[in-house]
């Protein structure tokens, strides 16, 4: 076992060429000999022996030689090609890509690869252009760092917010510059913190990358606070524009009023039966006021609804008291399969009334009629409140707070239904029938058990997530 042991040790011992050299005088030998042994076992002169010997050696060493520098050759071709293309030089090519011969196919299959390399190389070029003109044209600051919290790459916004020009800034620890806390926070969350000349709030992201086998972090950070603002401003605008056309509204007939009968008071003679004009203009006034304090309460309602006290509400049995309370006209049931839903009883009872008190008020206008019904599908249960009115001429707004088709109405009934139905993890939707005339209202909730499950698994996602920065209501 040891000699061949120490045989195939010395095999591994040569080399590529040396091994070609000795197999091709090798595959000489029988030859060689046969003829040496002719020329020496002839009658020959010993000069002529002896010349035809040194010829045949260095023949057969000769073109041993030649085989072995042919295959040399060859494979240093391949190899310098291949040490081109790892390079990342792409435009040698090799010569005698011949399809009918090995040597060749071996030069055709470089030459593919060299073309196919060139092109993904060009193609990561432009994507790698592209991406840096991306990251440095975004007005989102991004930084990278490396292992050991160097950093290595900021874009321009970076740069502004840190308030300090690149080359002054890459390379440099994290710590030195002030972010390890771009890096110890949790992320994603909502940060403050005194960045250069600015401080936040910001918009923390975190992920992680690789550079050349290296484990690099990406940081992002986006100031929240300029659309925080527009938001609150647009909110305002909403709120004062809405608020100024409901309170002049009531107080533009009130003062007109109150204007007259300052004026009859002050007359020298009033005017014959002016006490009626005067209670009359009164009543008005006193409607208006009255008007004006429902719509009020009723924006106090739709800021201050409170979180719903959860408990089991049995879909048929909420039906049947929703109906019942409805007075003006005769509500239809189409009963559904037994099914539970888990919420506010009280805030999905007036969920329900909403839906009920819009269908009848539609379906009295055209005479028709009203139905509600409801059915399981998926782990969630659909009710669906169904009239026969007129339709709806604009279903864009329905949802939009103090937004109305009523006259008289508030535009608060389906702004809170819907309220109600998110805090539920629902849906609500209102549009116009297809087939026939009149509106659908369906309203979505999860069934009893799938509640029960997605409350367990957002209560376990809010434990491991930073919750979002609070927003107060005006």
């Amino acid at each position: 076992m040891k000699p061949r042991a120490g045989k195939g040790s010395a095999r591994r011992r040569l080399r590529h060429e040396d091994r070609i050299l000795l197999e091709a005088t090798l595959a000489a030998l029988p030859a060689a000999a046969i003829a040496l042994g002719v020329v020496w076992a002839g009658d020959y002169r010993a000069q002529v022996q002896w010349t035809f010997t040194v010829i045949l050696i260095l023949a057969v060493l000769g073109f041993a030689q030649a085989a072995r520098q042919r295959v040399v050759r060859s494979l240093q071709t391949v190899s310098n090609l291949l040490s081109a293309l790892r390079e990342g030089d792409f435009s040698m090519r090799g010569r005698s890509a011949r399809p009918d011969d090995a040597l060749g196919l071996v030069m055709t299959e470089v030459n593919a690869l060299a073309d196919t390399l060139r092109g993904q190389d060009l193609g990561a070029a432009e994507t790698a252009a592209l991406l840096a003109k991306l990251t440095e044209e975004t007005d989102v600051a991004m930084f990278a760092f490396d292992e050991d919290r160097r950093l290595r790459l900021v874009n321009r916004a970076g740069c502004a917010l840190m308030a300090e020009r690149r080359e002054r800034l890459l390379g440099r620890r994290a710590g030195e510059l002030g972010l390890d806390a771009l890096l110890d926070e949790e992320a994603p969350r909502t940060v403050s913190l005194q960045l250069g000349r600015s401080r936040g709030p910001w918009e923390l992201r975190r992920t992680p990358f690789r550079e050349r086998g290296r484990p690099h972090t990406l940081v992002v950070l986006s100031d929240v606070s300029r659309a925080l603002r527009e938001e609150e401003r647009q909110a305002w605008q909403r709120l004062v524009r809405v608020l100024s056309h409901e309170i002049n509204n009531s107080l533009a007939p009130i003062s007109s009023i109150a204007g007259i009968l300052r004026q009859t008071l002050r007359a020298d003679a009033q005017p014959p039966a002016w006490g009626d004009d005067a209670a009359r203009g009164l009543e008005v006034i006193e409607r208006r006021a009255d008007s004006l304090a429902r719509f009020m309460t009723a924006y106090a309602r739709l800021a201050r609804l409170p979180p719903p006290e959860r408990g089991r509400v049995e879909v048929g049995p909420w039906v049947e008291r929703v109906v019942e309370l409805e007075k003006r006209a005769a509500v239809a049931i189409e009963p559904g399969p037994d099914a539970a839903v888990v919420g506010d009883a009280a805030q999905l009872e007036q969920l329900l009334i909403n839906l009920v008190s819009n269908g009848v008020d539609a379906a009295r206008e055209t005479g028709g009629g009203v139905a509600v019904g409801w059915r399981v599908q998926g782990g969630r249960v659909e009710i669906r409140v169904v009239d026969e009115g007129p339709g709806l001429a604009d279903t864009t707004n329905l949802f939009v707070p103090f937004f109305t088709t009523k006259p008289g109405g508030s535009g608060i009934g389906l702004a809170l239904s819907r309220q109600i139905a998110d805090a539920h993890r629902g849906s609500l939707a209102l549009e116009n029938r297809a087939q026939q005339t009149g509106c659908e209202a369906r309203l979505v909730l999860p069934l009893a058990g799938e509640a029960d499950e997605e409350g367990e698994e957002q209560a376990q996602g809010e434990a491991q997530a930073c919750p979002p920065a609070g927003s107060g209501v005006p």
